[in-house]
């Protein structure tokens, strides 16, 4: 079993990748929105089979993406039974199993923090995926949602901390930077219900934490409750119109050979490599400007933030380096040749100056 652990700084989310090798079947859990090209693109360069989209819980933090991918992976998304969320395609109990690849996760009925919070283990018991119920050094809130102190220290004490010592750990949030635990120092350190602490102890604590609620609750919830389904039916309002874009987990625009030729009379080639590479036996693309990496950062007042760029140089590094330093770097006006020239004139695409 392969596990990519993603962050979402605003929220302070955890989403969990997991995939295994040869099937390249994988699920997906608490995807966040705005995140969705992100987490895509690395679904898409590992060559992953998105089975699932898995929800430990309705989140009020921030919205899921799991709509997102539905659309666009056909995945399903799964769902506790007792969230009262609609648009899942599948809702879980306890004890249910989710299968993908030779891989298994379990679920566990875990309420407390909300009535529907769910947390998942493998076949192992070797790693844990607790939502909300359990994070490191704590636990999540009880003051909304349906949301029981007692209920919740019930959950982690009988349920979670059943498992093994030594299972992994993996919440859905963490606020000081820390990204795993175990059963057993939790069960040990738990600030809140380790060691001796009582129902009673745990419920004090809580019924004192006077946390503001989240900023994004009154969104969050109405969305998650339709499993982030959008009324439009669409993708990303901003996804990029001007030609058909990929998005890198690097983090930028990658354009084809094939789809830059398409719209090639609408945007401005900025070749970036050196002018004795520019004129050399690669060639170049017909009306592009030759702008060496070295001198794109003292042109930046060139650069127009509503034109269509798209960055080339010999094998498509250079160019992604141009756009950061042409200050459009997660400009979706602005894009890298994917593979560069050599791409190019692989694709029998004609250059100037060029040699065969």
């Amino acid at each position: 079993m392969n596990l990519r652990q993603l962050f979402d700084p605003v929220s302070c989310t955890y989403t969990y990748l997991i995939y295994q090798e040869i099937t390249k079947e994988a699920v997906i859990i608490d995807p966040v929105f705005e995140l969705y090209l992100r987490d895509k693109a690395l679904i898409d360069e590992l060559g992953l089979n998105l089975k699932y989209t898995i929800e430990t819980h309705v989140h009020a933090d921030h919205i899921t993406s799991g709509w997102l991918f539905k659309q666009s992976t056909n995945s399903e998304i799964l769902i506790s039974s007792s969230s009262g969320a609609t648009n899942s395609d599948r809702m879980l109990g306890h004890g249910d199993i989710i299968e993908f690849g030779d891989i298994k996760l379990k679920s566990l009925y875990t309420p407390g923090h909300t009535n529907g919070c769910m947390s998942f283990v493998d076949q192992n018991e070797s790693m844990v995926f607790t939502g909300d119920a359990l994070l490191i050094r704590g636990t999540g809130r009880t003051d909304f949602q349906e949301g029981s102190s007692h209920a919740l220290y019930e959950s982690v004490k009988k349920k979670l901390f059943s498992l093994p010592n030594s299972c992994s750990v993996f919440p859905a949030h963490d606020y000081n930077g820390i990204m795993s635990s175990t059963i057993g120092e939790e069960k040990t350190f738990n600030p809140r219900l380790g060691g001796e602490l009582s129902d009673n102890d745990f419920v004090g604590s809580m019924d004192n934490l006077n946390l503001p609620h989240p900023k994004k609750i009154d969104e969050a919830v109405p969305a998650n409750l339709q499993c982030g389904f959008r009324e439009d039916g669409s993708l990303l309002s901003n996804y990029p119109k001007w030609a058909r874009l990929s998005y890198a987990f690097a983090g930028h625009w990658d354009i084809s050979s094939d789809e830059l030729f398409s719209v090639l009379s609408l945007v401005q080639v900025i070749d970036v490599r050196e002018k004795e590479e520019y004129l050399g036996p690669l060639g170049f693309i017909k009306g592009s400007k030759n702008i060496p990496l070295n001198e794109i950062s003292e042109n930046k007042s060139y650069f127009d933030q509503q034109k269509n760029y798209v960055f080339v140089c010999r094998a498509g590094g250079r160019s992604v380096q141009a756009i950061k330093n042409a200050g459009l770097y997660k400009n979706q006006n602005a894009a890298s040749l994917r593979g560069g020239m050599i791409d190019w004139r692989a694709n029998g695409f004609s250059v100037e100056n060029g040699k065969d």
